[in-house]
């Protein structure tokens, strides 16, 4: 995987967009190289899995332009399937994901961000879907998870206009959860990921999979996801020490994933 590292920190994993002299911009090459990162990932062990863009000027600022440029139609709708394939892997990926973003998330870097479940970024963060001004529509995803995270309305906005916008604006949208100093953002990130991870592993995904399904349905379809779910909780180890501590006035618990 030329193009996207991987490590596993204990129960939390980091996966790395690796082209900084591109601004970590995307090819076919990084999207293949990041849908095999995802199959490295250890679900056994790992709970909570962050992605980052390498150096300090940019989480990925698009997809790679001099690729696209003389692209047929054919060629075109064959890079979106394919980075819609990749994305739809890291957004029903088994565990939370969270994105910390540094620098630029544009286009597909934007893409890339919001298939994740949870985005935080520094405050030198620029946000951005800017494909109407050079010829195209968002291809990854953009038209439809933006408008389903920020609103219609504001992803129109965003879209039409194909202005960028900054951490502050993105904070109070909603496409982000946080905004820190750039020195501040992983340790807060990493915080987050560790308070995930401290959590049941099985009640985490279940709550993450139920999200995920019944977002797009009528609710009374939503919670009868939810409901099963919920159910199968009760045949875990790990609902049994959790309750047990908290029946008992134990802080310390020790869920085992199973």
């Amino acid at each position: 995987m030329g193009y996207v590292d991987y490590e596993s920190r204990g129960m939390i994993g980091l996966l790395q967009i690796n082209r900084p002299e591109t601004l970590n911009a995307l090819n076919s090459a990084v999207l293949e190289d990041l849908s095999a990162a995802l199959d490295q990932v250890d679900l056994s062990q790992v709970r909570c899995l962050i992605v980052r863009g390498a150096g300090e000027k940019s989480f990925v600022a698009g997809a790679d332009i001099s690729q696209m440029e003389k692209m047929t139609r054919e060629e075109g709708e064959a890079l979106g399937k394919k980075g819609n394939d990749v994305f739809l892997k890291l957004e029903h990926f088994p565990i939370p994901v969270i994105a910390a973003v540094n620098g630029y998330a544009l286009g597909g870097g934007c893409e890339l961000s919001m298939a994740c479940d949870i985005r935080i970024c520094s405050d030198n963060a620029v946000f951005g879907q800017p494909e109407t001004g050079i010829g195209i529509t968002p291809g990854f995803g953009g038209t439809q998870r933006l408008a389903r995270i920020v609103g219609p309305g504001m992803a129109k906005q965003m879209i039409y206009t194909a202005k960028n916008i900054r951490a502050e604006e993105a904070l109070r949208i909603g496409l982000v959860n946080a905004v820190y100093k750039p020195e501040e953002l992983m340790p807060a990130v990493e915080k987050m990921a560790m308070q995930i991870a401290a959590n049941a592993p099985i009640a985490v995904r279940a709550s993450k999979k139920a999200m995920n399904e019944g977002i797009g349905m009528c609710i009374s379809e939503a919670v009868a996801i939810e409901e099963k779910l919920f159910g199968s909780c009760f045949e875990t180890e790990d609902q049994r020490e959790g309750m047990g501590a908290f029946l008992e006035k134990r802080k310390d618990k020790e869920f085992k994933n199973r």
